[in-house]
């Protein structure tokens, strides 16, 4: 009993954009994978959204860094101290001793051995004692109630910040699956180099990631579009202030190449579907995950492109988090989990 209330259990979703911790299938910590750093003394100063408000906004004596890109730690030292930085949000009260860290931590089903050994080691050094990881889509299908077990064929489509993640599940396995570095972060760029080109204006990360929220669009028809966002910026040519209305219509103009990107990806997965599992997924549909799949009109769009009815998941930013926490309830369960 003693060594029960030593153990901390944490699932943790650590994404290219957000990281979401659960404890007790609560969410404990939902902060953006963001760290600045003091650069004098190479300390960290702020972790997640007191970060952010810093990122792009800094001098040169601090420094912000996404330590994740396109899914995977492109910055081992940064990762470490985020993840640790954020376990010890959770366990301000905890001051008399620090307990074991099981962790379930998910990762892109397209992670080479190289990938997989850098999250497990941040994760240890972050304080886990026993690490598990469990791929995304895996995690997102059982995030949104699917039976991963079961001898049928379930197919979910993961848009997270980094990664495109398509996978067809099936007996607890992943049957076939593509990872694609087109995902929000993407949408982002393009966003600030469409303002670039058509409008003469800069924007900053930060206000593309706001016109994307506001009234980012998968489509040029939508039924209810967004009213126009203002967009405050300087004028490339003269510097001088602009502000100018965007439209949903001129995002999904902007966004087409990259979501026609995901959907041969889509169909290249269903063309490596066995045909049994493909008539499953053609009664059921596929599932739409992660905060891309709040693109408006996304459904719609890959419905008509591919034939098979898509169903955007309930909350999809955390249904990867909620898998994550299912799957670490039952780890001695469930074969799919990596150690």
């Amino acid at each position: 009993m003693l060594f029960s209330f030593l153990t901390q259990e944490l699932a943790i979703d650590l994404g290219t954009a957000n990281t979401v911790i659960l404890m007790d299938n609560k969410i404990v910590l939902d902060e953006p994978s963001i760290v600045a750093f003091d650069q004098n003394t190479g300390k960290p100063i702020a972790f997640g959204q007191k970060a952010r408000l810093m990122h792009e906004k800094t001098h040169p004596n601090i420094k912000t860094i996404r330590p994740l890109k396109d899914g995977v730690i492109a910055d081992f030292n940064a990762a470490e101290q985020m993840l640790r930085g954020f376990v010890k949000m959770i366990n301000t009260k905890r001051t008399l001793f620090t307990p074991n860290i099981k962790m379930v931590v998910c990762i892109p089903s397209g992670s080479t051995e190289v990938e997989i050994r850098a999250v497990r080691d941040s994760s240890n050094h972050s304080g886990g004692s026993d690490v598990y990881m469990i791929f995304e889509p895996m995690a997102a299908a059982m995030g949104i109630g699917l039976d991963v077990e079961a001898p049928a064929g379930n197919m979910v489509v993961d848009i997270g910040g980094g990664t495109t993640e398509i996978a067809v599940i099936s007996l607890g396995g992943i049957v076939s699956q593509q990872s694609i570095r087109v995902a929000g972060d993407v949408f982002t760029s393009e966003i600030q180099q469409y303002m670039r080109q058509q409008h003469n204006i800069k924007v900053g990360e930060i206000t593309s990631e706001e016109i994307k929220i506001r009234i980012g669009a998968a489509t040029t028809d939508l039924e209810n579009a967004p009213e126009p966002f203002i967009v405050r910026g300087p004028n490339l040519m003269t510097a001088h202030p602009m502000e100018i209305a965007v439209t949903s219509q001129e995002v999904a103009h902007c966004l087409d190449k990259s979501l026609a990107k995901i959907e041969s990806a889509i169909l290249s997965v269903l063309e490596q579907t066995p045909p049994e599992l493909y008539q499953d997924i053609v009664e059921k549909g596929i599932f739409l995950t992660g905060g891309g799949a709040l693109l408006r009109g996304l459904d719609k769009r890959l419905s008509e492109k591919i034939n098979i009815p898509f169903h955007v998941a309930e909350d999809p930013l955390r249904a990867v988090a909620r898998g994550t926490s299912m799957a670490l309830k039952g780890t001695s369960r469930y074969q799919f989990l990596m150690r």
